[in-house]
C-alpha cells in the first residue's frame, strides 16, 4: 500500500486524498488550521457555486496565467470536468442545479444554498476510505531526502514521505488558512515562481468627496465595462475604494496588462449615441439632471457624470452622449490579496512536468491555487482545484520513485 502525504484541506487538498485512498493508497492529510475545508466554507457563504455548465471550449477560454499550456491544461480540465464534478456531488448525496447564469450550484437545503452539507458529507466519505487528518499542523520545510517538517502545538514534527501532494492555496482569504507560507519554502530549493497577486478584486478609484457623499455603495446598472479588447455586461457599485463588481473581476487580467490602469465604462450599451442625443430634444442647460429622466440613469452614473474631475461643464447633448458611452476610469491599483476572492500567479509551468510533479524535486506534486493558472468566478476556480487534485494524485500513487 503506497502512502500518499497531503498537505493542504482545501477542495484540492480533500479531493486529493479522496482519489489517492479509492486508489488504495495510506493516505494523512495535514492541514495548519483546527479544521478542514475553511476556504470551501467561505466560498459558500454566497451560495457554494461549484462548476459551470458550459461547452467544454467555452469553458477553457475563462482560463490563463503566464505560460499557461493548453493542450497540458486542455488534458486536465477534460479529464475531471464540469460534468464530472456535478456527478461527484451527486455520490455524495448533493444533488446540483444549473442556474440561469450557467454557474453549477447545490441544490437548496432547507431554503438556501449551503456548502457545509456537502462538507460534512465528505469528510465522512474520506474518514470511511481511511484518510487520516492531522490538523493544526504547518508544515514549515522540506529536507532532502523526501524529509518533511511540521510545527504542532509548538513541537516540530519530522515525518518523511515518499510521495507528497501539496495543495496549499495561494494568498487569498488567508484567515481560512491560504497564507502562501509555501512561497519561501519552495524558493528555498530554487522554485521558480510568479508573484502572487490579487484576482477576482476590486480595484482602487480616487474618488472626489462629494461623489462619494452621494453615491458610496450605490450600484451602477447595466452597464458594458471595457479593458483593451475586452468587455463584460453586468454591474458594478461604487465603493469607499473604487469600484467591485463581476465585470471588474473578470477584467482583472487585461487590466494587469496596462501601462496605466483604467477601464471604459459604456453606462447605455443598448442605446446607440445618436439615440441619446435625440432623446435629449432641444435641451440647452441642466444636461444631467435631463438625462438621468430620458435617458434612465442611475443614481451613481449620475455622480460620475457631475463629479469626476475634468469632466464637462457639459454645453451639449452631443458631449455628454460621448462621455456616457466612452466613460474612462483611471485605476490607481487593485484591492490588497487578502481581500481578494483568489490570486493570481505561483509556481511557474517551466518547473511542472506534465503530471504536476516538480522537477527538481521529486516525488513531490502540486495542485489548485498554487500553480501559475487564475480564472473568474462563476464555478471556474473550484473546477480548476479539483481538476489539477485529480491529475496530480492519479500521476502520484503511479510514480514510481
Amino acid at each position: 500500500m503506497k502512502q500518499i502525504t497531503v498537505i493542504g484541506g482545501g477542495p484540492a487538498g480533500l479531493y486529493a486524498a479522496e482519489v489517492a485512498a479509492t486508489m488504495g493508497a495510506k493516505v494523512d492529510l495535514y492541514d495548519a488550521m483546527p479544521s478542514v475545508g475553511r476556504k470551501f466554507l467561505v466560498a459558500g457563504k454566497s451560495g457554494l457555486n461549484l462548476t459551470h455548465d458550459s461547452p467544454i471550449d467555452d469553458f477553457l477560454t475563462k482560463y490563463s496565467g503566464a505560460d499557461l499550456p493548453e493542450e497540458q491544461w486542455r488534458n486536465i480540465i477534460t479529464s475531471f470536468d464540469n460534468h464530472a464534478l456535478r456527478k461527484w456531488a451527486s455520490g455524495l448525496g448533493i444533488e446540483t442545479f444549473v442556474a440561469s447564469s450557467g454557474k453549477v450550484f447545490p441544490s437548496p437545503d432547507k431554503g438556501s444554498i449551503k456548502a457545509a452539507p456537502l462538507l460534512r458529507s465528505w469528510i465522512r466519505r474520506l474518514r470511511k476510505l481511511g484518510v487520516i487528518f492531522h490538523t493544526r499542523h504547518t508544515w514549515t520545510s522540506f529536507e532532502k531526502p523526501k524529509q518533511l517538517t511540521f510545527c504542532h502545538q509548538d513541537a516540530v514534527l519530522s515525518l518523511k514521505s515518499d510521495v507528497t501532494i501539496l495543495a496549499l492555496g495561494g494568498a487569498s482569504w488567508p484567515q481560512t488558512g491560504s497564507t502562501a507560507s509555501w512561497v519561501d519554502i519552495l524558493k528555498s530549493h530554487d522554485i521558480s515562481i510568479t508573484p502572487l497577486t490579487s484576482a477576482n478584486c476590486g480595484w482602487e478609484v480616487v474618488w472626489p468627496a462629494p461623489l462619494l457623499e452621494e453615491a458610496e455603495g450605490l450600484p451602477l446598472k447595466n452597464l458594458l465595462l471595457k479593458s483593451g479588447d475586452c468587455s463584460r455586461h453586468g454591474e458594478l457599485v461604487i465603493t469607499r475604494h473604487g469600484l467591485e463588481g463581476g465585470p471588474i473581476y473578470h477584467l482583472g487580467p487585461s487590466i494587469r496588462q496596462q501601462q496605466e490602469a483604467h477601464v471604459v465604462i459604456d453606462f447605455k450599451p443598448n442605446t446607440s449615441h445618436e439615440d441619446l442625443v435625440s432623446r435629449m430634444g432641444k435641451v440647452t442647460r441642466n444636461f444631467v439632471r435631463e438625462a438621468r429622466r430620458r435617458w434612465k440613469l442611475d443614481p451613481a452614473t449620475c455622480s460620475i457624470l457631475k463629479h469626476m474631475p475634468e469632466r464637462g461643464p457639459w454645453k451639449s447633448a452631443e458631449q455628454l452622449a460621448r462621455e456616457v458611452k466612452n466613460c474612462r476610469i483611471p485605476l490607481t491599483g487593485p484591492r490588497p490579496i487578502t481581500e481578494a476572492i483568489s490570486s493570481a500567479g505561483g509556481i511557474s509551468w517551466q518547473e511542472l512536468d506534465d503530471s504536476l510533479m516538480l522537477k527538481n524535486l521529486p516525488g513531490i506534486f502540486v495542485a489548485g491555487e498554487m500553480i501559475d493558472w487564475e480564472a473568474p468566478t462563476g464555478g471556474y476556480l473550484m473546477q480548476a482545484c479539483f481538476a489539477t487534485a485529480a491529475h496530480a494524485v492519479k500521476n502520484a500513487v503511479l510514480y514510481d520513485q
